[in-house]
């Protein structure tokens, strides 16, 4: 006899889903706020962007270009690529669910690593599929382990390069090791939002293996380096099968007019992005210095936020220092979702938010030393 239930129920599984929790933006009582818990670029974005974004509000009662044109053609100028091989949407989010969507389903296993960004296991989850966690080494990804993980039920792996929370990466060399041995059916998801602040020279954001390649795809983000996290702006550059696969499912307006103009505009300002880059260059070097001076450990970091470990003792862990940057004003990312549980993530911030999080986490520090 079949139960009928007395409301709608989800599929198996989706009620198993842990909802992403983003970071905080409010500290209770504190005259004045330092947001720094979401990685966003303390420089804002482009005035070129700001302008071009004001002039499209005269047009808000036409619908906006469902193939993005406009922002597919700069982004393919900028890095050299056939705008043909160019997908965007509403940030890279929705990419990496259209691609859970289109090629995982239940039965299927997708492979996420120890500390990776929690939308890979939130929309592997939500498409039936199997999230597979392999460690990392070093609070790095660890291409032996993944390789290790694969089976004939894996469908997908998921590689944040630089990786979130961590802000460590993976040399080309690597990723290319992984992609050898990966079978040819399992597509290598390379997710490079924070590639424009990393100055290493044995790193590759992922065009180049992309280009060669039937199985890899690489998706980056407008939100970080560019200041256009408002306007929710992702692209995916990837091979002609998979793209024409995610554009059958792709809604026909998934961007809105304001975001395609703002990003075009953004992405062609080389020289307003480089300014980013170099503030954050500056202020990675003297973060990290200063916080490794309190005794405190710094993962290596190639983006625009440090992960900084607390110690193991009773009022100077994390939570602790949480509650005592926030009275202050000053606002970090918790990261026990990410199995850090006793660890800050801190976007690097204007001078005068740094230098506030250097006294303040001094403070901290010292007391009771």
């Amino acid at each position: 006899m079949n139960i009928v239930s007395s409301e709608p129920v989800p599929r198996p599984g989706i009620l198993d889903i842990a909802a992403y929790v983003p970071g905080k933006e409010h500290a209770p009582g504190v005259a004045r706020v330092f947001k720094l818990s979401s990685n966003e670029t303390p420089l804002g974005a482009s005035p070129k962007a700001i302008d071009a974004f004001r002039q499209s509000a005269g047009n808000l009662e036409i619908y906006p270009d469902g193939q993005a044109t406009m922002l597919r053609e700069a982004i393919a100028s900028v890095h050299g690529l056939n705008a043909a091989n160019i997908m965007c949407g509403n940030g890279s989010d929705e990419l990496l669910g259209l691609l859970c969507h289109v090629y995982l389903g239940p039965g299927d296993e997708a492979i996420i690593t120890e500390h990776g960004f929690l939308v890979y296991k939130i929309q592997i989850m939500g498409s039936g599929a199997k999230p597979v966690e392999v460690k990392e080494k070093d609070f790095t990804v660890d291409v032996d382990a993944i390789l290790a993980a694969v089976t004939d039920k894996t469908r997908m792996v998921f590689i944040a390069n630089p990786g979130n929370p961590t802000g460590t990466y993976v040399p080309a060399s690597e990723i290319r090791r992984l992609h050898a041995g990966l079978p040819k059916n399992v597509i290598l998801v390379l997710d490079a939002a924070y590639a424009e602040y990393v100055r290493k020279n044995d790193y590759e954001a992922g065009i180049e293996i992309v280009s060669s390649a039937k199985n890899v795809v690489m998706t980056r983000t407008f939100s970080k380096v560019y200041g256009l996290a408002a306007l929710r702006i992702g692209w995916m550059y990837g091979p002609t099968g998979i793209l024409d696969a995610l554009n059958r499912v792709r809604g026909p307006f998934n961007m809105n007019a304001p975001a395609i103009s703002a990003g075009a505009a953004a992405i062609r300002d080389q020289a307003f992005v480089q300014q980013s880059v170099e503030h954050n260059a500056l202020w990675l070097d003297k973060l990290t210095q200063a916080f490794t001076s309190f005794g405190l450990k710094v993962t290596p970091s190639v983006t625009n936020f440090v992960l900084i470990h607390f110690p193991d003792v009773d009022g100077k862990r994390a939570p602790d220092a949480d509650e005592f940057l926030t009275s202050r004003g000053y606002i970090l990312r918790a990261v026990k979702g990410y199995g850090l549980p006793n660890a800050l993530r801190m976007t690097i911030g204007s001078e005068e938010a740094n230098r506030g999080v250097i006294e303040a986490l001094g403070e901290f520090m010292s007391k009771g030393a």
